[in-house]
């Protein structure tokens, strides 16, 4: 029998990106609405991920935390849904560039903006991502000239990247440029994605009932 595939999260969390990497994989899975504030803090929960923020996943005996990291780990462990290169395969290297690069620059200066804070010009060596317009202009040159981050082939950090730009522009904290909205309506047209979305809004409307 196959490991249960347990999902946490919460409908207006980052949870709505691993939800898209789940219906990507198409494996079953059982979901667990929390609240912030309350189930997400409880001791059983805790005993999940002792930082209280979801998502998360437990596959069996195991628990993967962060989005970056539950995206990478679904993408192994169900491999029949080829949204990994394979080990050894030349493009594993810019898959993890791009899961990586949206984990870390694109995260933190996003965060940072949202914040209005802003890096001086002379501390930008400090940190990672340089400043947040490089790390505009480097996201633009990746989503142009080919459908995904890999060329022709979706991946996991299609899903992870691209959840993270459609978020931006969404907000605000993107600016539109054509690549950029053309690159987003490309894999939100997936019908994983439609999925997604459905599930999660279905479950938002159950939440605002109760």
């Amino acid at each position: 029998m196959a490991d249960t595939l347990t999902f946490y999260t919460n409908p207006m969390s980052r949870g709505r990106i691993v939800r898209w990497m789940l219906e990507e994989v198409g494996a079953p899975y059982e979901t667990v609405a929390l609240e912030y504030g309350t189930t997400m803090k409880a001791p059983a929960y805790l005993a999940i991920n002792p930082m209280g923020k979801v998502p998360a996943i437990k596959h069996g005996d195991v628990v993967v935390t962060e989005c970056a990291a539950i995206c990478a780990y679904l993408a192994d462990a169900f491999p029949a849904a080829g949204l990994a290169p394979a080990p050894g395969d030349k493009q594993r290297g810019p898959y993890y560039r791009w899961l990586f690069f949206a984990a870390g620059p694109v995260e933190a200066s996003t965060t940072d903006a949202s914040l209005g804070l802003q890096v001086p010009d002379d501390k930008r060596g400090m940190v990672g991502y340089g400043s947040r317009a490089e790390v505009i202009d480097v996201l633009e040159r990746a989503v142009s000239g080919s459908d995904y981050l890999l060329g022709e082939r979706f991946s996991a950090a299609d899903v992870y990247l691209g959840a993270q730009i459609g978020w931006g522009l969404q907000f605000g904290n993107i600016e539109r440029r054509p690549a950029f909205v053309a690159y987003v309506q490309r894999i939100q047209s997936r019908p994983a994605a439609a999925r997604a979305n459905e599930l999660d809004n279905a479950l938002m409307a159950a939440a605002q009932k109760g």
